[in-house]
């Protein structure tokens, strides 16, 4: 892994290998994965040394789902991208709300690996409920 050209980091969710005395790492297009996990569920403020760093999707939790909100929120995420993720370019941002009625709206970005040329996609699943059935 250290002759990795896109990166290499922490695993999302850190995990530890105890065996080996070390943390799990991810290299690459997975390492680009966390990385874009990472900055849509951070809020802007949570990191001392990067308070810019995030996208503030909690913030749109409790919206009516509309044409400005659906905009909103795609112009929040290209924003963080082009500001925190320098190894894509950003190619789309597209929102699935056809399970708003179970309040769930699936963010749908896709991109392009600058240094490979190589596309892909990311979905990240924004949940607009709370968690109503947790077992205590």
């Amino acid at each position: 892994m250290p002759d990795s050209f896109l990166g290499t980091g922490w695993s999302f969710p850190p995990a530890f290998d105890k065996m080996a005395g070390s943390v799990e790492m991810t290299s690459d297009e997975l390492d680009i994965q966390c990385s874009l996990q990472i900055l849509l569920t951070t809020r802007p403020g949570e990191r001392v040394m990067q308070p810019d760093y995030g996208c503030d999707l909690d913030e749109m939790l409790f919206e009516p789902m509309t044409t400005t909100f659906m905009t909103h929120i795609s112009e929040m995420i290209k924003t963080a991208i082009l500001y925190y993720e320098p190894r894509i370019q950003l190619n789309n941002v597209q929102i699935d709300d056809n399970q708003e009625a179970e309040g769930i709206i699936l963010i749908i970005i896709d991109y392009t690996v600058s240094t490979t040329n190589s596309r892909f996609n990311y979905v990240f699943p924004y949940y607009k409920n709370e968690g109503t059935e947790i077992i205590s």
